[in-house]
């Protein structure tokens, strides 16, 4: 992976990864508020021509430095980011299941928005 660029537009719920001014990948994610603050993590793309180079961890990695510095919790509802974080428990702490609840029950609670 060379030249890639991750920024975090939270407005729209989006860690993009930048490659030549183009997104690149991305991961989707909303914030849960209750029971407690947490970024949810729900969908990882990285595009067809991009795959294979890392991108999809690097912005796993991202998403968890994020939440780090914010001091928040991740509750990963995306198949990618748990086995992402499976595989790096050194950066990525153990989902609390109370906030994986919750957070699956807001997703149900908002279908359109994924």
């Amino acid at each position: 992976m060379s030249d890639i660029e991750i920024r975090d537009d939270r407005a729209a719920g989006r860690l993009a990864a930048f490659g030549d001014g183009k997104v690149v990948g991305r991961i989707e994610y909303f914030v849960l508020e209750a029971p407690g603050r947490a970024l949810v993590p729900v969908h990882t793309v990285v595009e067809p021509a991009h795959e294979g180079k890392g991108i999809a961890g690097s912005l796993a990695r991202e998403l968890y430095a994020l939440a780090g510095r914010e001091g928040v919790a991740v509750a990963p509802l995306c198949p990618y980011v748990v086995k992402w974080a499976e595989r790096h428990p050194d950066e990525a702490p153990a989902a609390d299941p109370e906030l994986l609840r919750a957070a699956n029950d807001w997703l149900r609670a908002h279908p359109d928005r994924f």
